[in-house]
């Protein structure tokens, strides 16, 4: 009997294909593509229904009230609370993914310790590392506390075991790929493995009212690794990132069942483990008491927190053919539409002749377009030589007819603005680039200057009266 032209489907997205294949040509997942025929031989005999008690019979949605309260217990860190919505929730599967040595391990670790130091029993089992590397890890951080055990555990079924024996409140699992199931075909971090574990752990967490924090690997381009099941079986997706040359750690939500997927935690790690970093705006200034050109602060939104970020610029004469443009920590596209749009719009002839540096202070990184002014505020004032006051700061989105338009939040960033003492807010307002600008004695000519005398002549009357009218421009 000739065998079906589409033999092989792949068991994430469906893809099919005549020959196997060890990764699908759709969604890319490696380990996915498997026999057509194995897998309709499950369904072969049809699924016969099973009655239903009257206590689990579907009733209209009105008819069932809100005294199911979701209760939550505190981790005991602010931070990671604030991103999980409040807190723990019993029963919950939660995800934390991030790049290797970021310090995922040295943040459960660390939650751990603070949930067993309130009288809760947890089980943390280490599939990467030994029993005696965690306890020196411990060690160092301070996370010696009784109700805390360790075990080092990839077996599934011996896992399971330690959670019969121990009984905790909170299971901690680091990491789902180095766990293997002998349920399942394959070495650990195949995607038939991870599914089976994650599975296997999420119905724990579900049956037992046991809140369960798995983590998780990531591939080379920063995606969670393994099957996109894992990312759908869990109910909270947590991602650690971090520059390793800085100390600075943000975890994010990018899925929450329990609470929003916009709140962000602040760490700090340092050389006794990991710090939450209530307050973090002054680790993005770096403003000295005498005023340089080419730096301005602008008000970055991460999540629902309001963020003061330095911009530094640096503009130097060009000594190639070609003009470089370096960034650090800002969107090089978007740098270069500002510097198109400041010489077109804003009458900064020769801005495209010189060397562009941008970089922000603290290693941290603007991709929301609120800082385009700020960018361009920067790049004026050094291409001038002439600083920006340090009480100003200044956010909006540049469009490419020179409009500044008005970003998400701007209440909450100018009276964050106000609580670290910024007195002056430069926002959408001022209406166009060319006129913040002017209001800072930045901007060159416009398009509608006359002449280039005329030009010349008010250039030199707003540099020798910029001291006395800044004070009276706002």
């Amino acid at each position: 009997m000739a065998r079906s032209t589409n033999a092989y489907r792949c068991v994430e997205c469906g893809w099919t294909t005549a020959k196997w294949a060890g990764r699908c040509g759709e969604c890319q997942q490696w380990g996915t593509v498997t026999d057509a025929a194995e897998q309709a031989g499950g369904n072969a005999r049809a699924v016969k229904p099973v009655a239903v008690s009257a206590a689990r019979t579907a009733r209209p949605i009105t008819e069932f009230t809100a005294e199911m309260e979701i209760t939550r217990w505190p981790s005991g860190i602010g931070e990671f609370d604030r991103v999980l919505g409040g807190g723990v929730v019993p029963g919950a599967a939660i995800l934390l993914s991030g790049e290797p040595g970021v310090g995922k391990s040295t943040l459960l670790l660390e939650v751990a310790a603070r949930a067993a130091s309130t009288g809760k029993r947890v089980l943390y089992v280490s599939a990467e590392e030994s029993v005696s590397q965690v306890r020196l890890r411990a060690a160092r951080t301070g996370a010696l506390v009784p109700d805390l055990y360790l075990a080092s555990e990839t077996d599934l079924g011996t896992i399971l075991g330690q959670v019969d024996a121990v009984e905790p409140q909170l299971l901690i699992v680091d990491s789902v790929q180095t766990v293997s199931s002998s349920l399942s075909d394959g070495l650990a971090g195949q995607p038939g493995q991870v599914r089976e574990v994650a599975a296997a752990l999420v119905r724990l967490a579900k049956e037992r009212e046991l809140p369960v924090l798995l983590v998780g690997h990531v591939t080379k381009d920063g995606s969670i690794a393994g099957p996109r099941l894992l990312e759908h079986l869990v109910d909270v997706v947590c991602h650690f990132e971090g520059d390793r040359q800085t100390a600075l750690r943000f975890v994010r939500a990018l899925k929450n069942r329990f609470g929003p997927t916009d709140e962000v935690g602040c760490f700090e790690m340092t050389g006794d483990g990991i710090a939450e970093v209530p307050d973090p705006s002054g680790l993005f200034l770096s403003r000295g008491s005498t005023n340089v050109s080419g730096t301005c602060v602008t008000v970055a939104l991460e999540g629902r927190r309001a963020l003061p970020v330095e911009v530094q610029a640096l503009v130097v004469k060009a000594t190639g053919p070609q003009p470089r443009r370096v960034m650090n920590g800002v969107d090089p596209s978007r740098v270069a539409m500002i510097l198109a749009v400041l010489e077109r719009r804003a009458g900064l002839k020769g801005v495209g002749e010189h060397d562009v540096y941008i970089s922000t202070v603290g290693g941290v990184r603007l991709t929301e377009p609120g800082a385009d002014l700020a960018i361009a505020v920067a790049i004026a004032s050094a291409l001038s030589e002439r600083p920006v006051p340090h009480e100003l700061t200044a956010f909006g989105e540049i469009s490419l007819a020179g409009e500044v338009r008005p970003v998400s939040a701007a209440a909450q960033r100018a009276s964050e603005a106000r609580r670290l003492g910024f007195t002056h807010v430069l926002d959408a307002e001022v209406g166009s680039v060319h006129a913040a600008l002017d209001r800072l004695r930045l901007a060159g000519p416009s398009a509608t200057d006359a002449s280039d005398a005329r030009a010349a002549e008010r250039r030199a009357a707003q540099r020798d009266e910029w001291e006395r009218e800044f004070s009276e421009s706002f």
